[in-house]
């Protein structure tokens, strides 16, 4: 599917007062090996979340090199390098660390996924996209207070403007309260 049709799917999920404030932006780089790019989340034109490809496969290497390290791995078997490779990118995901196509892939499932199954996903991008959602209510957010400092700095972040746009009061005992 084309980017534009994706974003305009995707922004028809974001929250009416946090809709003209977040946006994403998809960039190529044409001279790049394969296109290559980022993909970016902004809140009020100001980046909060960057996708970058080249970023993410450095970070892969440097991640596989340590996992062969710390296994002892010469790397001369294909089944365990593809391993090695499965892993390393399983952690930078879990880390927030994302490529431009993981970004594409995400946002497709959570396109297509109900918010039942995308309020258990344990995958930053999809907990951040979920935070701005129009289809999460103020009870449900009420919910997350209670464990939100142990979510990635993104999710935090887009927690509290999500609340602060809801009129929820977040008082300082961790207590949270409904404007009603």
């Amino acid at each position: 599917m084309v980017w534009s049709k994706i974003k305009k799917r995707l922004m028809n999920l974001i929250c009416d007062p946090l809709r003209s404030r977040i946006d994403f932006h998809v960039i190529s780089y044409r001279k790049a090996h394969d296109q290559m790019g980022r993909a970016v989340m902004t809140v009020d034109k100001a980046e909060v979340f960057n996708m970058c490809s080249m970023t993410s496969m450095r970070e892969e290497y440097y991640r596989e090199k340590e996992i062969r390290r710390e296994r002892g791995e010469d790397g001369s078997d294909v089944e365990t390098i593809l391993a090695i490779q499965a892993l390393a990118h399983e952690q930078l995901l879990h880390e927030g660390i994302y490529a431009r196509y993981d970004f594409f892939s995400v946002v497709d499932d959570y396109i297509q996924s109900p918010i039942r199954e995308l309020l258990k996903s344990d995958d930053v991008l999809v907990k951040a996209l979920t935070m701005l959602d129009r289809r999460v209510g103020k009870r449900t957010l009420c919910r997350w207070k209670d464990f939100i400092q142990e979510e990635h700095p993104l999710v935090q972040r887009l927690y509290m403007l999500r609340c602060e746009v809801e009129n929820i009061q977040i008082k300082h005992s961790g207590e949270t309260e409904l404007p009603y």
